[in-house]
């Protein structure tokens, strides 16, 4: 009853293994993940026929791909929000250099899919996208590095943090995928800010973002597209931001009708960078604002309950999580109603993809275990004392 009343309590370290997890879990930001994924699959429903269609599959070809990879990545969201802080952080470090070593060797071995961008590797049976599992391991690795150089006789980790987000950066601008390395620059940016850097730095850091982006418009014809296409007054209607902002405009509050909507049939990445189109057109504002409830209810009660967490490499790292988590889904979605250029980037746990959703079910899993409630003085605690 004083659970109930008061919330989660700390566990003790004698306490079974799924007990403690499920006592000191945050069930809300759980239970939204379960949501968005069954939304997802709904969408699914909705969005992937057309597309099977095109391919000679059955009707629910994608559908049922994403119930399998989306089964797993649950899973690995579960068994990874069970691991202390140190095991997560062991494994983002194996997880780190295994994802650096595949992003490496994309230019010789990978495949664009006829998109222009060489990001994924052919499997056979599917693909894998390495830059989807460097974000949440990247972030761990340089979280923690930034904590140990405040540590006396520290290592200097917030250089080999900033040098190891540029890497990352250069790998991303090769294939190009200027989307995820603007997410990891913003990851790092803003746990580079939380660790207490000097404002001076950031500034520098968004004038060269806005130098890279000068040079890379005028020297990538792939980026100069999509730049374009966003700057112009007018929409062409043959496009995929054209559609979508038909579908958009089309669906209203209420939308058109379950099976009714026509997007789908239009877009190619209806059932990934433009699933948000589907769920407007057919579903209406009314599911679109359900989601982004749904998301900022995991990211606002994340980043509360690690205000009051202590170790700064915890504070750091979910911090970082929760905010690239955030990001990822407003570009999803501000691509889709014309915010932002064009990008190739799921939403978490909505959007079909192996990767994406094995990657996010990691991610979250990671965010859970840093939010988790543990045995230890919160840091208003300490506060109080020295104001006693």
């Amino acid at each position: 009853m004083t659970e109930m009343v008061y919330g989660s309590v700390p566990a003790g370290r004698g306490d079974p293994i799924l007990p403690r997890w499920w006592r000191t879990l945050d069930k809300w930001s759980l239970g939204a993940v379960f949501l968005l994924f069954a939304m997802g699959l709904l969408l699914g429903f909705a969005a992937s026929p057309p597309l099977a269609e095109r391919n000679g599959f059955q009707p629910f070809h994608y559908v049922e791909r994403q119930v399998v990879f989306g089964t797993a990545a649950l899973a690995a969201m579960i068994v990874v929000s069970m691991l202390s802080p140190t095991h997560v952080r062991r494994l983002a470090v194996i997880g780190f250099a295994l994802a650096m070593v595949a992003l490496a060797f994309l230019p010789l071995f990978g495949t664009d899919f006829g998109k222009g961008a060489t990001r994924w590797y052919s499997l056979g049976f599917g693909s894998l996208q390495p830059s989807e599992f460097v974000k949440p391991t990247f972030v761990v690795v340089a979280a923690w590095l930034i904590a140990a150089s405040s540590e006396l006789a520290g290592p200097p980790g917030k250089s080999y943090s900033m040098a190891i987000a540029l890497l990352i950066v250069g790998f991303l601008a090769m294939q190009p995928d200027f989307g995820q390395a603007a997410l990891i620059l913003f990851a790092w940016s803003v746990m580079y800010f939380v660790g207490g850097a000097p404002i001076t730095l950031l500034m520098g850091l968004a004038g060269a973002v806005v130098m890279a982006g000068a040079f890379f418009y005028n020297n990538s014809e792939h980026f100069a597209r999509r730049i374009d296409g966003f700057l112009s007054a007018e929409v062409d209607p043959t496009t995929q931001l054209g559609y979508a902002t038909n579908a958009i405009r089309e669906g209203g509050f209420f939308g058109v009708g379950v099976g009714e909507g026509t997007v789908k049939w239009s877009l190619p990445d209806a059932h990934t960078d433009f699933i948000v189109a589907v769920a407007a057109e057919e579903y209406g504002l009314l599911l679109v604002l359900v989601l982004i409830g749904l998301y900022a209810m995991i990211v606002v009660r994340s980043l509360f309950r690690l205000m009051r967490e202590r170790d700064p490499f915890i504070r750091l790292a979910g911090t970082g999580l929760a905010c690239i988590f955030a990001v990822q889904a407003m570009i999803n979605m501000g691509v889709a109603v014309r915010l932002m250029p064009a990008k190739g980037m799921t939403l978490p746990f909505v959007s079909y993809g192996g990767s994406s959703l094995i990657a996010g079910g990691i991610m979250v899993g990671m965010l859970l275990a840093f939010t988790r409630a543990r045995p230890q003085g919160q840091i208003e605690d300490i506060f109080a004392r020295r104001a006693r």
